[in-house]
């Protein structure tokens, strides 16, 4: 029994030591420039146009962006495909019957959103290489570096894709989040230094600074108290008879989560606005479409229509993944087809009905509170000029992934203390 509890932890260890090389290679990937870039340019562009949504692209990359490496478009171009695929499953009949189709159609809807991030990203590394360029960021301009920039680029985030997956099967936790969250916290000790400069310095009062600390605070507690919330409807099991056996009366609860969503809104929202946000940019180029460098402006982070826009779509992506991943209908077919119900209510179609509008309720809670957490680093840029690493999108990534790492261990660890119990158990036949 020792030696099955040593091995479970073993095969842990090497699960964690996977993710964390994995991590490594995406780190070291974040200093690997694409070839032909000023750095010294670089950098002081960044350092003026930091706070604009080059700023949260920034984020989001790790900081690769600002040293234009090779993981600099990050996993944004997959998050944004997987983002309009599913919405096409939702109004295209054919892909929706490949998500009916099980494990085999979800194979091929995957290797359709991969190819599309990979027609996304050629789009996005030909923007920003034109960015660039029409910066002065560079040491020459010919087609070569055209030509390197947007192989480099794509390659490497279809890299990251794959990494992503790799982490996923082989290590733990959902392999893209950690690579986001481990970008954002490779961002929080420059963020942390440029902070305490402002405070040395007196630019930040040091009563805003210790405001601004203990607002972060009470806002992972109120993540964590919001992820880990739950609506127990209660449910009864009937009397029944299964071949010899009686089963008597039962009570259990059917645990609904407020944010059923978890951080994905958050990601979609924000990743939906950078990809706008690069098209525009891309197209303003366009004799006919300069027009839209205007719009580009206003979707900066801090603007009035950037803050509805995001607002706007985080709602929106609440509802939107909540209805992907739960549907009431199955749930009350389920409770009925094994004799439980819950009390007052009919079952079969009034269940459903009755689950959606729980359900209904509380994702608007939980859409209120993302969006809540989400608007919180705009409001504090806005009145203290602080980094947007101190609170919102960033903070609930980081929460919520953390949280749901440390679960998934949990979960590894107990399902495989039953498993080694199972297997020590005698049967004996009646």
């Amino acid at each position: 029994m020792l030696q099955k509890k040593n091995n479970t932890f073993l095969e842990l260890k090497k699960k964690i030591f996977f993710v964390l090389l994995g991590l490594l290679i995406y780190r070291i990937g974040s200093y690997i420039p694409v070839p032909g870039i000023n750095p010294e340019k670089l950098s002081h562009f960044f350092h003026i146009k930091g706070n604009s949504i080059l700023g949260m692209f920034n984020m989001f990359s790790g900081g690769s962006l600002s040293r234009l490496t090779i993981f600099a478009l990050g996993i944004m171009p997959y998050i944004s495909a997987s983002i309009i695929i599913q919405l096409m499953t939702s109004s295209i009949p054919k892909l929706e019957e490949l998500k009916k189709e099980g494990e085999i159609g979800q194979r091929k809807i995957t290797s359709y959103t991969r190819y599309f991030a990979a027609i996304l990203s050629i789009f996005q590394s030909l923007a920003i290489t034109q960015y660039v360029v029409m910066q002065k960021l560079v040491y020459y301009t010919s087609s070569t570096f055209y030509i390197t920039s947007m192989v480099t680029l794509t390659t490497g985030t279809m890299f990251l894709m794959w990494l992503g997956e790799q982490i996923s099967e082989y290590g733990i936790g959902n392999g893209i989040s950690i690579i986001i969250t481990a970008g954002i916290l490779s961002g929080i000790p420059n963020a942390v230094i440029h902070v305490f400069e402002e405070v040395r310095e007196g630019n930040l009062y040091l009563v805003i600074f210790f405001l601004v600390f203990i607002s972060i605070f009470f806002v992972i507690l109120l993540i964590i108290y919001f992820e880990k919330a739950q609506r127990c409807i209660p449910v009864h099991y009937a009397k029944r008879q299964h071949g010899r056996r009686i089963y008597t009366t039962q009570d259990s609860h059917l645990p609904l989560k407020i944010n059923m969503s978890g951080v994905i809104p958050a990601i979609f929202a924000s990743s939906m606005l950078l990809f706008l946000s690069t098209l525009f940019q891309w197209f303003s180029n366009i004799k006919y479409f300069f027009w839209l460098k205007n719009i580009s402006l206003f979707l900066y982070p801090g603007t009035l229509l950037y803050t509805i826009i995001f607002a706007f779509l985080i709602v929106f992506f609440c509802f939107f993944y909540t209805a992907l991943v739960f549907n009431p209908k199955d749930t009350a077919d389920n409770l009925k087809k094994t004799g439980a119900f819950i009390p007052g209510i009919r079952p079969g179609e009034q269940t459903a009905k009755f689950i959606d509008l729980i359900m209904s309720k509380l994702t608007t809670i939980g859409s209120i509170y993302i969006t809540f957490v989400c608007l919180f680093p705009i409001f504090i840029h806005t009145i203290w000029n602080i980094p947007f690493y101190f609170g919102g999108t960033s903070l609930l990534i980081v929460v919520v992934v953390i949280m749901d790492f440390i679960s998934q261990i949990q979960s590894y660890l107990i399902s495989n203390r039953h498993y080694s119990l199972l297997k020590n158990i005698n049967f004996k036949k009646n």
